[in-house]
């Protein structure tokens, strides 16, 4: 008996195995959906029921590496106005974004052996936003000091501070849906803030 990969579906989970005529059985390919929470990024919001493990265990990825991305680009600049931090953070997470997407597509594209599907591009392409978008808040912190008549140096502490809390936010959030103890969540809270706490120090350091 042969096994077969069909390449026009990518849609069926990998429990659908169905029988040919042939005699063939053929093993459907698993894409996991983009869903909204994923574009969004703020995977401790709330969990997406429709989201599998993996999808489940990128999404918080993605958030925190885009959060410490952010807060090390802030905390680093030596940028004259809190509008050119903001753009430079934006800038800087694009790349990272792109340099991502672009090593998942032609991973894919490897271990396939063909030319994949129509469409695909198209959902490789609108995933993994989070490591973009999950920088919003800070940086929304960020210009709102800086419209509220905070010096540079103070907005960016500030926004650094509200990072370390996000940070703090998804470790705990990761903690419960692993169903670990209180003293593990705690760990793990304290780990995912540590990364805020040490970009804190770097920017006083340099300040």
């Amino acid at each position: 008996m042969s096994l077969s990969r069909p390449q026009e579906r990518f849609d069926e989970p990998l429990s659908a195995v169905r029988p040919r005529a042939d005699g063939a059985v053929v093993l459907p390919l698993r894409l996991s959906p983009v869903t909204s929470e994923r574009r969004l990024g703020l995977p401790w919001l709330g969990r997406n029921a429709t989201a599998d493990v993996e999808q489940d265990e990128r999404q918080v990825a993605d958030a925190i590496y885009g959060l410490i991305v952010g807060a090390a680009v802030m905390a680093a600049s030596h940028a004259p106005t809190v509008g050119v931090v903001a753009v430079s953070v934006l800038i800087t997470l694009l790349i990272y974004w792109s340099a991502e997407r672009y090593a998942a597509i032609v991973a894919a594209r490897l271990a396939a052996g063909h030319r994949r599907p129509k469409g695909t591009l198209r959902r490789e392409l609108t995933d993994g936003w989070g490591l973009l978008t999950s920088s919003f808040i800070p940086l929304a912190v960020l210009v709102g000091c800086d419209l509220l008549g905070a010096k540079r140096t103070t907005a960016v502490l500030t926004a650094l501070v509200c990072t370390t809390a996000l940070l703090c936010l998804a470790g705990f959030r990761l903690g419960a849906e692993a169903n670990m103890s209180l003293a593990e969540r705690v760990a793990v809270t304290a780990a995912a803030g540590s990364f805020g706490v040490a970009l804190i120090v770097l920017k006083m350091a340099l300040h």
